[in-house]
């Protein structure tokens, strides 16, 4: 049974067919569909198929395993986030997330990702973890590089994306980067300066 993370507003808990009503709020919305392969809003069959199919991703026991949280605020799902298990071997994960787009301009994407990324390199033992977007994503692109993780690569035409061959960026991060970073957030002496807004995700 998978321990909930306890991050500062939000909790990341293994998703429930209970949540169904939040996931199908944001996954037939289709400025959240346009960047994911599927590419279509999906019906409340479709994403009731969806959550079934998450509720099974509560671990990572085996290489090749996905671990699907929810991220709730307040009793509501505002998005989830997932690690997929790459390689045991070279300790590596793939990170990813969708998120409402009624909860953006929070940090609350930034924030769930963040405890989980925590959680990878700090409670699992990962050594690097990375993450794939678009390239015309700039949204989720912004939000790896708040985290830290630098851009490694531009993948040209790597892929079909509606119909055509489209460019692909890869972000990552090991845990050395992870752990130094951590722990500068959290001296006294290193905080960031609270006359800056929060960015948006």
């Amino acid at each position: 049974m998978f321990t909930p993370i306890r991050a500062r507003r939000l909790t990341l808990r293994p998703v429930t067919m209970d949540d169904l009503d939040d996931v199908y709020a944001y996954q037939r919305r289709p400025d959240v569909c346009r960047w994911m392969l599927g590419n279509e809003p999906r019906s409340r069959e479709q994403s009731r198929e969806s959550v079934a199919t998450m509720t099974r991703e509560d671990g990572l026991r085996a290489e090749g395993d996905i671990l699907t949280l929810a991220a709730e605020l307040d009793g509501r799902v505002t998005g989830t986030v997932e690690l997929v298990w790459r390689s045991r071997a070279d300790r590596t994960a793939e990170i990813g997330y969708v998120f409402n787009p009624e909860f953006s301009g929070r940090g609350l994407a930034t924030e769930a990702v963040a405890a989980l990324l925590g959680w990878g390199f700090e409670e699992f033992g990962l050594h690097r973890v990375y993450g794939r977007c678009h390239a015309g994503n700039e949204a989720s692109a912004r939000l790896m590089t708040r985290l830290g993780m630098r851009c490694e690569a531009r993948h040209v035409e790597s892929y079909l994306f509606r119909g055509e061959w489209a460019d692909r960026l890869v972000f990552a991060l090991v845990a050395r980067e992870w752990l130094s970073r951590s722990a500068a957030l959290h001296d006294p002496a290193v905080q960031p300066d609270a006359r800056q807004p929060e960015p948006k995700n």
